[in-house]
């Protein structure tokens, strides 16, 4: 009698694994749509992938989540290494939920330059948050992105509102990266900073201060809360120098101790505050509506730079045309000419 290939006890059938690989799109969002973290978790590394089958599932999960109303707030988090931001989002998170929000934070990882993975781990830096049934924490290599950001974080905050999560709070690396790529993302920019550190000097820059919507001094405890009023004056004064947002809104600055827990309630009244007046003036829908502008943009420059640097005819050619630029036979502008028209006629 011949041996049934599915139930050979050796392995799993091809026809297994196939089924096993493959994703129906409408059960993957019925079930996140439940909040089913381990659907969600599912569909956010759908999204990561760069495999062609996985993006067109991918695509077709995102499509239908936008369709699904939500009322939440997106946070992005910022702040140079060593500010903090891990221990605030951990205790800034568990009085979100403890007011009843469910709070998804995606976070960036620093990514081993060898091995590309991430190398901190944030569940292991928040682990009582992430124990938290009404929270769902997921780290994400940052990879060569920009802007301190994943490339999918974008979809990623689609899928989370879609499970149910009302505040989503997105941490960026904060290696000096171009902050504008999160900031673009959310409804409210968190600066974080330090006091006595010569951080509250690095942080009164025209870039930064014009895009924070709020700045807190984070580890204001013990010797330091001293340097931390000081600090949250000089940022004041600082301010001042700025208009107001085109919404009215002019930054507060605030301080707070993660670790003791004191000014975490400050800080969200002020958030609070900044989403209820951009509301009564509907400029948070019209933000929102200009960021999925800005979204569809930045997909097509994302795609037009991947089938470019994927293209085998470029691959062969950019070589030389790099070596020329070294060694200045030819300008970056005419090799880049020279390529784009190569690219072109094979499109």
């Amino acid at each position: 009698m011949e041996k049934n290939k599915n139930t050979d006890p050796k392995g799993i059938s091809q026809i297994q694994k196939k089924r096993k690989n493959t994703v129906d799109p409408t059960t993957l969002v019925e079930a996140l749509c439940k909040g089913d973290k381990t659907a969600l978790g599912r569909a956010i590394t759908l999204v990561e992938s760069n495999n062609k089958r996985h993006i067109e599932e991918a695509n077709e999960v995102v499509t239908q989540c936008l369709k699904r109303p939500t009322k939440s707030i997106r946070v992005g988090i910022t702040g140079v290494p060593g500010v903090g931001k891990s221990t605030f989002i951990e205790t800034f998170g568990q009085l979100l939920t403890s007011q009843g929000n469910k709070v998804a934070v995606l976070t960036v990882d620093p990514t081993s330059s060898q091995s590309r993975g991430s190398i901190l781990g944030d569940k292991t830096r928040m682990e009582v948050l992430a124990k938290d049934p009404n929270a769902f924490i997921r780290p994400s290599p940052s990879g060569l992105s920009l802007g301190g950001v994943t490339r999918k974080t974008r979809e990623s905050i689609i899928l989370c509102e879609a499970a149910g999560f009302s505040i989503i709070l997105i941490e960026t690396v904060g290696v000096g990266q171009n902050e504008t790529t999160v900031h673009g993302m959310v409804d409210f920019f968190l600066l974080l900073k330090l006091a006595g550190a010569g951080d509250e000097l690095q942080g009164i820059k025209r870039g930064i201060i014009e895009m924070a919507d709020g700045i807190v001094i984070n580890k204001a405890d013990g010797d330091n809360l001293a340097k931390a009023k000081i600090a949250k004056s000089e940022f004041e004064g600082a301010l001042q120098l700025f208009p107001p947002k085109e919404n009215g809104w002019r930054p507060k600055v605030s301080f707070c101790s993660s670790i003791e827990n004191t000014g975490i309630v400050e800080v969200w009244e002020i958030i609070s505050g900044y989403i209820d007046k951009s509301k009564k003036t509907d400029y948070f829908n019209e933000k929102r509506k200009q960021q999925n502008k800005n979204w569809l943009f930045e997909a097509i420059e994302e795609r037009l730079k991947s089938d470019f640097f994927s293209d085998s005819q470029i691959s062969k050619e950019i070589g030389s045309y790099v070596e020329q630029v070294i060694s200045k036979e030819i300008s970056p502008f005419y090799a880049a000419d020279q390529l784009i028209t190569i690219f072109k006629t094979r499109s």
